[in-house]
């Protein structure tokens, strides 16, 4: 049986560790099945617009490639989901493919730079689930990153969805996964930060790529 917190409580509430509280629309999707037991799910019918909470009191709101490619509807999910959610981080993750790459430039000025929200782009289900695990396990004092093997944050997927950073190939992109937990770290780090990482002509590409600056 699924915990289920009261509607109230759904946008405060923090998930215990390893733990996502999901909007039901979701139950039994791809998205789900690719977490494999990694990420538990709290199931939650009263989420709105929201689409993930998690344990780091941080929303996730999902922009597939057919939202993209089916008009401008999806903007207005965005702003709602942006002015129910201001006391929290919001966090925009879109499926950017070879179908809904040519929306994806528009999009990221409307999120980033208009709405002052993350933008995360990945190419499947498979990959959210990747980057949603590296969210949920990633905020823990204790890391489980950090104990671990650098086998762990190599993943393929992972490593990939890194490398797809403008002026990052796999060595540069090893290099800042062993210095940041996740692609949402790196996406939220500073130019001086990511500099220690891959210098500064590689650091300014990584921010404006996430920053829409390039």
């Amino acid at each position: 049986m699924d915990f289920k917190p009261s509607p109230a409580a759904s946008v405060s509430a923090v998930p215990p560790y390893g733990h996502v509280i999901i909007n039901a629309k979701w139950r039994g999707s791809t998205l789900v099945q690719h977490f494999k037991g990694r990420v538990k799910t709290i199931y939650e019918e009263e989420l709105g617009v929201v689409d993930l909470h998690l344990s780091n009191r941080s929303c996730v709101l999902y922009v597939s490639e057919s939202d993209l490619v089916a008009g401008n509807d999806y903007k207005r999910k965005i702003v709602k989901f942006r002015n129910s959610n201001s006391k929290v981080n919001g966090i925009v993750i879109v499926e950017k493919t070879r179908l809904s790459e040519q929306y994806f430039s528009g999009l990221q000025k409307f999120v980033v730079l208009e709405l002052g929200l993350t933008l995360l782009p990945i190419a499947t289900p498979a990959e959210a689930a990747q980057l949603i695990e590296q969210m949920v396990h990633g905020e823990s004092k204790e890391n489980p990153f950090r104990k671990k093997s650098m086998s762990r944050l190599m993943d393929p997927v992972i490593l990939n969805l890194v490398e797809q950073i403008p002026g990052v190939g796999k060595v540069k992109a090893m290099a800042l996964l062993q210095r940041f937990c996740s692609i949402y770290e790196i996406s939220n780090a500073s130019v001086q930060e990511l500099a220690l990482a891959v210098g500064q002509a590689t650091a300014q590409h990584i921010w404006g790529f996430f920053h829409n600056q390039l």
